[in-house]
This record gives structure tokens, C-alpha cells and sequence, in this order.
């Protein structure tokens, strides 16, 4: 169960339009703000990727990595507004802003489906974060038409399957990799 009760949209979404942001309360009170990312955020998005843990980063990735190079940086934090879209998580740190947490949706070519991915930091997992990334990410893939949400993930990520049954995904076994399940949601 997740708290948000001052959920708030600030504008409308679509792909022509600006994405909003919102202000949540995650399950221990925290008030996080959730917004788009921009090309601004290749600091602390570079800064969450490498302060996540291993497992995080390789459950994130699908695969090993440290630090992430300027061209996936750039991916990262520019997306294609009428393909994609992504949410960091941001909390106050001190007189900066810290993120704690990403989801992101990239169209499939035949753009009626979208592929997403979320992340959280190990110190911030349990707490609602990835449920309300998600309850938004999903909103916004409606809003702009796609049919089907799809996460391809180990098998061994718990916490994903945990989040994915939570969010009514439906899970099969990735036909390419047996090491890898596929979550899907009719949107």
C-alpha cells in the first residue's frame, strides 16, 4: 500500500505537451518531488547509478557497470518526448536535490507498446517509491495511447516481482533468455 495523498498534477501529458510533476509522501512520511528528467540531470543521475549497488546496478542493466559512460548518460537523460518518457524521484539534500529513484518508457517501433524500467536506491527501496513511479509512468503510457507495458528482468529480482504482481503486470518466461522473465500490462 502506498501513501500519496497530495498527488498532484501541475499540467496536462501528452506527447506534444509538458510532462507533469508531482509532490508524494512515500509510506514513511517523505515528501518526494517526481518530475521529468532533463539533460540538467546528468550529475545526479550519474550519482544515483553509481551509488546504487551492484545488485541494483545489474538488476537495473541487465548486466555489469560501474560507472556510466557520457553516451549512455546522454541517452539517459534526453529522451525522445514523443517515444519516451522518464521520472527521477528527488529528495531535499541539504541545499541540493538528490535522486533516489527512476522509471522510464521507450516506445517499441510500432509504437503501441512500450518497454519500462525502474530503478530506486538500495536505502530507498521499501518504501512506495518504485509504486508510485510506476502508477505514474503507466498513467502517462495511457494518456498517450500505448496498448501494453513490458519489463524484461531477471528472474532472480524479487523486488521486481513483488512490484510488477503489485502493479497487476502478468509475468511469462522470456523465450531468449531463461535467466530473464517478462512482465506485461494491459494499459
Amino acid at each position: 500500500m502506498i501513501a500519496s495523498q497530495s498527488s498532484s498534477p501541475n499540467s496536462s501529458a501528452s506527447s506534444n505537451a509538458p510532462v507533469p510533476e508531482w509532490r508524494e509522501k512515500l509510506r514513511d512520511g517523505t515528501s518526494v518531488l517526481i518530475r521529468p528528467i532533463s539533460a540538467a540531470d546528468v550529475d545526479i543521475e550519474r550519482e544515483f547509478i553509481e551509488q546504487l549497488s551492484p545488485q541494483s546496478r545489474r538488476y537495473r542493466f541487465l548486466g555489469e557497470i560501474a560507472t556510466p559512460g557520457s553516451a549512455l548518460l546522454d541517452r539517459l537523460t534526453h529522451p525522445d518526448p514523443g517515444h519516451e518518457a522518464a521520472f527521477i524521484a528527488l529528495v531535499a539534500d541539504g541545499a541540493h536535490k538528490r535522486e533516489i529513484g527512476v522509471a522510464r518508457f521507450s516506445a517499441d517501433k510500432d509504437d503501441r507498446s512500450c518497454e519500462c524500467a525502474v530503478a530506486v536506491a538500495d536505502e530507498w527501496q521499501g518504501k512506495g517509491l518504485a509504486s508510485l513511479l510506476m502508477r505514474h509512468l503507466i498513467e502517462i503510457a495511457r494518456q498517450r495511447g500505448y496498448g501494453r507495458m513490458y519489463s524484461i528482468d531477471a528472474r532472480a529480482n524479487e523486488g521486481m516481482h513483488e512490484l510488477a504482481e503489485f502493479l497487476g503486470f502478468e509475468r511469462r518466461a522470456d523465450p531468449d533468455d531463461a535467466t530473464q522473465v517478462v512482465y506485461s500490462l494491459r494499459l
